[in-house]
């Protein structure tokens, strides 16, 4: 039974949204089906304008479809990426939960299998609080959290987060740990949990 996986994603200057593309490869190996979606950009242009970084990414993601709330209709499981912000989630992936309470009203968010992942640039910069964040809404939701815990020797290369992979980048935008293994992995773990939940609804 094929999985449906949607990856949400919010991203300024790029690296959330290679977390996206890591994590829709292990889902693909696990047999899933994967879409990868941004949230939609709350920031000024000229805010954009001012970052070449932010600028570049910009352009270069214009083709990625824009997330609606029919892309947690339509998944089985979802993986959240976002920035940490202050110890929290970006505001447009916030403004993006907070425009989902019409299919909540629905029910339509419930047994969702639910994943997060985040990046900062330091290894204390709220990384664990920001997916804490994120996975406060989804209790709301009545969705299902798959953390990773420490079920795979990648978590620990990637620095040991067991809410969900995180990652820290340095001030010229690369990653600093090795965290393309722990994201393959908490893919594929997001895309078994949502397996067993759907196949025990059916049962």
């Amino acid at each position: 039974m094929s999985i449906k996986l949607a990856i949400i994603y919010y991203s300024s200057t790029g690296t959330n949204y290679q977390l996206a593309q890591w994590a829709a490869e292990g889902a693909k190996e696990a047999g899933a089906e994967a879409k990868i979606v941004k949230v939609p950009e709350l920031a000024p242009e000229a805010a954009i304008a001012s970052n070449p970084a932010w600028k570049a990414h910009v352009d270069a993601t214009k083709d990625v479809p824009t997330a609606t709330t029919d892309d947690i209709v339509w998944a089985d499981a979802i993986i959240f990426s976002t920035p940490t912000r202050f110890g929290n989630i970006a505001s447009q992936m916030k403004q993006f939960l907070d425009l989902t309470g019409g299919v909540w009203f629905q029910g339509k968010t419930v047994d969702k299998v639910v994943s997060a992942m985040t990046s900062a640039q330091n290894s204390h910069g709220g990384q664990e609080a920001t997916i804490l964040a994120l996975y406060t809404s989804m209790y709301h939701w009545g969705a299902i959290i798959a953390s990773p815990g420490y079920t795979d020797s990648a978590l620990y290369a990637a620095g040991g987060n067991p809410y969900g992979t995180s990652v820290s980048v340095d001030q010229n935008g690369k990653m600093i740990e090795d965290v393309r293994q722990a994201v393959i992995h908490q893919a594929k773990r997001t895309v078994t949990v949502a397996g067993w939940v759907k196949n025990g609804k059916q049962a």
